[in-house]
Order: structure tokens, then sequence, then C-alpha cells
């Protein structure tokens, strides 16, 4: 059997504004991605029986839920591919926190099997695929940072300096869908172009929700504003972020996160892992 392991990087929204909710329930956003050097690994065991599996539980995701099946099969579904495989995922990107964690993992087996299972679709074919999985994960079958719009799947690929990112990721999960349904939930922000874009612009509409339930998220936030006014929550929590210029200072933020709320320094990633390997 041939196995393979791959990157599933996360990703920030360096800000993240709601400008509005459409009448079928879905909000309006704008935001601006960027992948950072935390990744989650995925092995790949190629099968030729068809059988598309994975080899081990995943705490609190069940078979029907699971992204990366969901991919597979998709991918399968779509193109009539005969081979199978088995997925087992290594988490280091936390449940829950904004990051992205499940939205990658589809995305990099979508990218890898295109590849293996030799079905040559393109950029643009995959990216629809991706979108039923989720509004987030065509942008991580993109390979470069993106202005985000739309309910998230308008991407405009932008490119941006090296940053150096104090990341607290708070232990707790954030219930994406009950954030978005907050009554208090600022939902009018005026829409910008990304040319108005600099280190630090916008914010994240979504954190005064967040940080009022949950006390770690206000004391991540209040400690990293303590280093730079860049600090903010990336997507819907629980995560928070600091950007810096250099490694030391981003370093000097984290010393001052207490013993429960995990930090560590990571680094923006001009492109993605698989961005041209998968289209081969």
């Amino acid at each position: 059997m041939n196995t393979y392991r791959f990157p599933a990087p996360a990703k920030l929204n360096l800000f993240l504004h709601i400008t509005g909710r459409r009448d079928d329930g879905y909000h309006c956003l704008e935001s601006l991605f960027t992948l950072i050097d935390l990744a989650d690994i995925l092995t790949l065991t190629l099968r030729n029986d068809g059988v598309i599996a994975r080899e081990r539980e995943i705490p609190g995701v069940s078979e029907d839920t699971d992204l990366t099946l969901r991919a597979a099969r998709l991918l399968q579904e779509a193109t009539g591919a005969r081979q199978g495989v088995t997925l087992k995922v290594d988490k280091h990107i936390p449940q829950g926190g904004g990051l992205g964690g499940g939205s990658s993992d589809a995305a990099t087996v979508l990218l890898a099997l295109n590849r293996l299972w030799k079905t040559r679709l393109s950029r643009d074919e995959l990216s629809a695929l991706a979108l039923r999985l989720g509004a987030d994960v065509p942008f991580f079958i993109g390979d470069t940072a993106a202005f985000v719009s739309g309910i998230g799947e308008i991407l405009q690929p932008v490119s941006l300096p090296p940053m150096w990112i104090a990341l607290a990721m708070p232990p707790v999960i954030v219930p994406t869908q009950e954030i978005f349904n907050d009554p208090h939930l600022t939902r009018n922000t005026a829409s910008e172009t990304i040319a108005a874009f600099t280190k630090g612009y916008g914010r994240n509409d979504l954190e005064p929700v967040v940080a009022k339930r949950y006390r770690k998220v206000a004391t991540a936030l209040t400690i990293l504003r303590r280093a730079t006014s860049t600090a903010r929550m990336s997507g819907s929590g629980a995560s928070v972020f600091g950007v810096f210029d250099e490694a030391d200072e981003a370093e000097a933020a984290l010393r001052g996160l207490p013993p429960e709320i995990p930090g560590r320094l990571t680094r923006t990633v001009a492109r993605h892992p698989l961005a041209e390997w998968a289209f081969r």
C-alpha cells in the first residue's frame, strides 16, 4: 500500500467584518485570510477497493460530520475515481479555535487525492467542489492570502509581507452558529476595499460576543493588547493573535499568557504547501 503525509495549514482572519445578512440567513462578510505555519498532518493510504475510511476516531467528530471523509467521497463521486483511501488526521490546530482546521483538512484531502487518484481537476473545478463542503474550504484550495467577501466564497488573491504571530489558544470550543445568531452581533459594518488594508486595520465583529461569553478569550485579548494594538480574535474564536515584525517581540508577548492559555510563535505562509504539486 502507498502511504503519504501532507500538511493542512491553519489560517488567520486578520480582520473580519460582518456587512449584512441575507434573506436566507447567511451573513455577508469581508475578511482577510492568511495561512500560518501551524498545521494538522494528514496521512493518506491509497486503497484499490474503492473504500473511503478513517484509521481512527476523532473525539467529537462523527463519520457523518468528518469533512475529510466527505471531501474524499465528494471527489470520488464527482470524478468516478475507483480508488479508495484510508485517512488519519494528527490534530495540531485546535478544534473550535477559529483557525479553519476542519476546512483545511478537507482541502488537503481534495488537493492530495486530485494528484494521487489522477483525477486532474483544475483549481477552479476543485474549488467548486470545496464550496459544497463549507464556505472556508475554497480558500485552502487557492495558494495565497486572500480578501474574502460574499458569504466567504468570493476570493481575491493578495500579496502580504511576512509577519510573526503571537498565537494564544484558549482551551474552549466556540459554537460558530450560536455566535452568528447572537442578537448583539454587529451586522452593519461598512463595506471596504482591500486597498484600505494596513497592519492592524479593522477588527473582528464577532469578538465582543465571544469575549463576553468566554473569560479565557477575554483574558488572552487583554494580555496580547498590552504588547500590540493589532491583537484580535481569529474567525469565530477562540484563538487570539497579535501581529509583530520581529520574532522576539512576538515571543515576549506570549510570555505574558497564564499557564491555562497555551500559546505559540507562528509565522505567515506565502503559499499553500500543496499549491503547485496538486495540479501537476
